[in-house]
């Protein structure tokens, strides 16, 4: 970690992660960010590689080789990438490296072997050096070359080394350095010796110890204007505490040390308590401590709240491994701090005690722990507190969360997201510190009635992520809200206007707004761009598809697409036009009859196509198929039919001819399509038959589907026009442009009748009969 943690003087902002960074390593100006390769930056890591490769591009400035198994680096390697700035080399195999390799790369300022088997060095001037990394490494001593002091300036240097010497940094002790690394993985203690190291100028300086090794590390260190001291891996117990405390004692003796950092503590509740008490008349302003985990117990330790220079504790992810213990007196030696800020973060503390007495506490954070309602319920000690922050824990009744703040008169900011906040109750009103101006309820389970339970003066309110469908119209006690967020909601419409008068930020984002966009877009042009922020560039369409990305000003819509009024009344007025074309067509066309005979025919066809391409090429069997009514049966069966068999016209009859098992429609169209003439009987019967009119239609559509004369109109008694119902509008049709043969009551006149008969069939066809026998 290349940054050292250091509180700012005023109060930390809501809503962050409340780690305020104080730079004091690494290059001033560099940050390295592998995005893509290019022919400047190229990654070469996790590649597996066992040398480097021969096909880098010449101009590369920034080349990562980091997690392979590279063994070696010579001249040839990199003195063409003559424009070489950062070269990171960490986790690899190199275990010895001289540094003349670099004699070409005048540019260099980054370099990285943090992680190899490195155990001697040879030395060269590499002047342009502002990071040096060697830690984590296998030198015995500290790898320092006189020719590094030529380097003025060098900003960041990683060292490790098993054994020190107080002038092991003396090469070095003139120039400014803003961040030491030391590693000391590998130190060993022999005996009861205690070394010394001096380090001379360094702002930072982080030491990192054996993981799993009790601490017994006996030196003395001593730095001027130490700023940050940083700690990581320290293993304690009782007996070897006093030993982290002589470390220390030299460390904190300079006025400048501000901030102080443990990393990966596992101690007792003991000795945690004399760190503290240890740090608490130093000028140490800020304590951060991160992964610490207590083992052993935890008993009732006196601690001596005397002046302290510390403003801020941060303890982030404890892990308690003492199962049996006293709440209260792990809780009252945090609660009774006479500092401003405490931060005690991803825990599994439970509770947080009320001060005794009124307390110091300007900014509390207590986010990811397991705090319940009742936490610092009627709690008036808390009276300088202005910034509390409950994220992450087990809140569920947002009203008791406003009786917690009523005792605390100068609360100014509340963050109590990501719990299970609800608010339910009709009739009670919530009762908050009018002091609050800053509200997050956001990431909870509230809904529409959130609104009743809002502090009256709060000028920043985050709703987002919760299940609010409706903003009230009717808020009269939000008149100072400046900014709102409601994003990831229910919402299908925005507030009126008039419901937050002093409203200057809105955040609708993932709802289910519905806007009148011609309007938006329209008025949208008056308004101040600072009020509709990034308009147009912002404001784009993300639905439908043919429209994505197309820039809201550039959207245009039709009136009617827009306007509900206008599109109800255009549906209502198209929907009554055809009910009422569809009235007439049923009244005075026989709309239905005619769609059913359609159906008919489409089935009809359907199961046509899926017969054998065989069957459907057969020849005609008929020469004609009579239509005629019931009623006209017997003047069909005694006069027609004899007549026209006497002469080989073979004739198709319904009665005997119609197959079995198949419906009535499909048996006419049948009859129809294996005849060469179709014969119609007319007479009044006829026209009040039904099925008649059905075999007329089908004659009819072959007619003009294969363009031949295959009707025959024979007229057998007089038919009016106006009693041919409307339906029957083709047979009207026929009537009037076909030729129809009448049957003549004088008998004498009935021989031209039948000679017209016979005229009609003069052509000789090959009928194929049921048993396949031709007749002509």
């Amino acid at each position: 970690d290349s940054h050292c943690n250091i509180m700012p003087k005023d109060k930390e902002p809501i809503f962050k992660n409340f780690n305020f960074v104080c730079v004091m390593a690494l290059i001033v100006g560099i940050k390295i960010q592998f995005s893509e390769e290019s022919e400047f930056t190229v990654d070469r890591s996790k590649r597996g590689l066992t040398q480097v490769p021969k096909d880098l591009p010449p101009k590369t400035t920034v080349l990562d080789m980091s997690q392979n198994h590279i063994s070696e680096l010579q001249f040839s390697d990199i003195n063409f990438l003559s424009g070489l700035e950062v070269l990171i080399l960490s986790h690899n195999r190199i275990q010895q490296l001289n540094f003349s390799v670099f004699r070409f790369n005048q540019d260099l300022e980054y370099l990285d072997l943090s992680y190899n088997q490195l155990w001697t060095i040879s030395c060269h001037p590499v002047v342009s050096l502002k990071h040096l990394d060697l830690s984590f490494n296998n030198f015995d001593t500290l790898p320092i070359c006189k020719e590094f002091g030529n380097s003025i300036q060098l900003d960041f240097l990683g060292l490790s080394a098993t054994k020190l010497q107080q002038l092991d940094l003396l090469p070095i002790a003139h120039l400014h350095l803003s961040y030491i690394l030391l590693d000391l993985n590998g130190y060993a203690v022999k005996g009861n010796e205690i070394e010394s190291l001096r380090i001379l100028n360094t702002k930072k300086l982080h030491l990192v110890f054996h993981p799993n090794s009790l601490f017994s590390v006996q030196l003395n260190i001593s730095v001027n204007k130490l700023e940050c001291l940083e700690l990581t891996n320290l293993k304690l117990n009782d007996e070897n505490c006093e030993v982290l405390i002589n470390v220390l004692s030299e460390l904190t003796r300079g006025p400048s040390l501000l901030n102080f950092t443990l990393n990966h503590v596992e101690t007792t509740w003991k000795c945690l308590v004399t760190i503290f008490q240890f740090l608490w008349p130093k000028p140490v302003e800020y304590l951060n401590i991160y992964n610490l985990t207590i083992i052993e117990n935890i008993r009732k330790e006196y601690f001596t709240y005397s002046k302290t220079a510390l403003k801020s504790l941060k303890i982030e992810h404890i892990t308690n491994r003492v199962f049996l213990f006293s709440q209260n007196v792990l809780y009252t030696v945090f609660s009774e701090m006479n500092i401003l800020m405490l931060t005690i973060s991803d825990t599994p503390f439970i509770h947080m005690l009320c001060p005794q007495k009124p307390s110091t506490f300007k900014f509390l954070n207590f986010t990811h722990n397991v705090f319940t309602d009742s936490i610092f319920e009627n709690c008036s000690t808390l009276d300088r507190l202005e910034t509390l922050i409950l994220q992450k824990n087990g809140l569920k009744d947002l009203f008791k969360v406003g009786l917690m703040t009523k005792d605390m008169p100068s609360l100014e900011i509340l963050d109590v997201s990501w719990n299970s906040l609800e608010f339910n109750r009709r009739e009670e009103n919530c009762t908050w510190v009018e002091s609050i101006v800053v509200l997050n309820l956001s990431s909870n389970i509230l809904s529409d009635s959130v609104f009743r339970c809002v502090p009256p003066r709060v000028t920043v309110l985050d709703l987002h992520n919760n299940r609010i469908k409706n903003i009230p119209k009717q808020i009269t006690k939000l008149e100072a809200l400046k900014e709102l967020n409601i994003a990831f909601n229910y919402l299908t419409d925005l507030p009126g206007c008039g419901t937050f008068t002093s409203l200057s930020a809105l955040i609708i984002d993932h709802n289910s707004i519905s806007r009148e966009l011609r309007e938006f877009i329209k008025n949208i042009g008056q308004i101040s761009s600072e009020v509709v922020e990034d308009w147009p560039g912002s404001y784009k369409c993300a639905y439908p598809e043919s429209y994505k990305g197309t820039q809201l000003q550039n959207f245009h819509m039709s009136q009617l697409s827009c306007n509900t009024t206008l599109l109800v009344v255009t549906i209502g007025v198209t929907m009554l036009v055809l009910v009422v074309t569809v009235t007439f067509l049923c009244m005075y066309m026989d709309l239905p009859w005619y769609l059913r005979m359609v159906c008919q025919w489409t089935q009809t066809q359907h199961r046509a196509r899926n017969t054998p391409l065989e069957e459907l090429q057969r020849n005609l069997q008929f020469h004609a198929f009579i239509s005629y009514s019931e009623h006209d049966s017997a003047w069909v069966k005694n006069e027609l039919v004899p007549c026209l068999e006497k002469e080989d016209i073979r004739i198709c009859l319904h009665e005997r001819n119609f197959v079995p098992g198949k419906s009535i429609i499909e048996n006419i169209i049948n009859c129809i399509e294996k005849s060469y003439k179709s014969i119609f009987v007319l007479s009044p019967n006829f026209v009040q038959s039904e099925w008649c009119h059905y075999e007329l239609y089908f004659a009819h559509h072959k007619l003009f589907h294969e363009g031949s004369d295959n009707l025959i109109l024979i007229l057998l008694e007089p038919i009016s026009q106006n009693s041919i119902p409307s339906k029957y509008h083709k047979l009207k049709a026929l009537m009037a442009k076909r030729t129809y043969l009448e049957w003549p009551t004088e008998k004498s006149k009935r021989g031209l009748f039948w000679a017209n008969i016979r005229a009609a069939f003069n052509i000789k066809l090959a009928l194929v009969t049921e048993n396949n026998d031709v007749n002509t």
